[in-house]
């Protein structure tokens, strides 16, 4: 087989996606989209862990060009996975869609990060430690010279329905609700500081491990602090509402029921 003389990374090559477009046609977000990859992520001063994140990376492609540089939009993420890299935070979500659109040449861009994350919680008797996992999306965007980052997470908790402990002579039906706040920032706000708001405004939180005299503590709890998939995203709301950190939320609350064969379903929104 001949080879040729010259080494094709001397040849010229076209860059095809910098030609012209005679159909003058911008594009809103063009990008990459359900790529996983690995990433270190810390929250807020927290440890650093290494999550597998699906990623989304979009651009704006002005109307006279072709396209956009896909393989740079992997090379950004490829260069955060490295070792010692700095790692994933909300603070950092501005210097990441920034260095995005230099590299693009791009007017605007957006960055998804979708990953659980895993929080070490200590159980309320026995002190037993474990591991509970959140799914949590990041999400930064910069257009119009507006840059709005937004965090969602889901916190599993357990809430115990007040019309049962009222009617019934002993006991009160629970069930397993994920509480889901979602919140554009202002200034930024820890994951973990949202999910102990939705973890408060429950009957009870979760736990990993639970050893006996942790079980009788969260059953008793949760007896004692009944609420309704109304009263969860109420309150959840309430505490939203008064931190000046944040500019908008939604928050929606579902309870998998014990007693139907269907969900108990409730959502607020303001400013979304």
């Amino acid at each position: 087989m001949n080879r040729p003389e010259t080494p094709s990374r001397l040849l010229p090559i076209p860059d095809v996606q910098s030609s012209a477009d005679d159909r003058r046609i911008a594009i809103d977000q063009v990008g990459i989209k359900g790529l996983r990859y690995p990433l270190p992520f810390a929250d807020g001063d927290g440890p650093v862990q290494t999550v597998i994140a699906t990623c989304d990376v979009f651009v704006a492609l002005p109307a006279e060009r072709k396209g956009t540089h896909m393989s740079r939009l992997v090379e950004l993420l490829e260069e955060r996975a490295l070792p010692g890299a700095a790692p994933i935070t909300v603070d950092g979500l501005r210097s990441l869609v920034d260095e995005l659109l230099r590299r693009l040449d791009a007017a605007a861009g957006r960055i998804v990060f979708a990953f659980p994350l895993f929080v070490r919680k200590i159980a309320p008797v026995s002190g037993v430690a474990s591991l509970l996992d959140y799914d949590l999306r990041l999400s930064a965007e910069l257009a119009d010279g507006r840059y709005a980052p937004s965090i969602s997470v889901s916190v599993p908790v357990t809430s115990l329905c007040p019309c049962s402990k009222e009617i019934s002579e002993y006991g009160a039906h629970n069930q397993r609700s994920v509480v889901t706040i979602g919140v554009r920032l202002a200034s930024p706000v820890t994951v973990t500081e949202l999910v102990r708001i939705a973890e408060e405004e429950a009957s009870c939180e979760l736990f990993g491990i639970l050893k006996r005299a942790d079980e009788k503590y969260v059953t008793e709890r949760a007896y004692d602090n009944p609420r309704f998939v109304e009263d969860l995203v109420r309150g959840v709301a309430a505490r939203l509402a008064g931190d000046r950190r944040i500019d908008a939320y939604t928050v929606e609350a579902e309870n998998f029921e014990s007693i139907h064969n269907h969900s108990a379903y409730a959502r607020i929104a303001r400013g979304w």
